[in-house]
């Protein structure tokens, strides 16, 4: 492990210590390291979706997306301003 000197603001490095007195990191560095982790993390993930993107054709147009989040359960399908007819 390497020893490094890094400037926080002080909201964050408020929080780091919150996290280290409720138990949810062991000490500052950890609280740090577990951050730089989840980042790198994220970053290393938008770099896979970019590259399935590229060989896919793209992100999914407007209405592409509205089809899938309706198969998906996401969003329930549009009105198309059908009414029924009282009989």
């Amino acid at each position: 492990m390497q020893k490094i000197a890094v400037s926080l603001p002080r909201r964050l490095l408020s929080s780091a210590r919150r996290a280290v007195r409720e138990g949810r990191a062991s000490n500052v560095s950890a609280y740090v390291a577990s951050a730089l982790e989840e980042k790198s993390k994220l970053e290393e993930l938008g770099l896979l979706l970019e590259e399935m993107l590229a060989e896919t054709g793209g992100p999914l147009s407007a209405s592409e997306r509205r089809r899938a989040d309706v198969a998906l359960g996401v969003q329930k399908p549009r009105s198309k301003g059908l009414r029924k007819r009282a009989r």
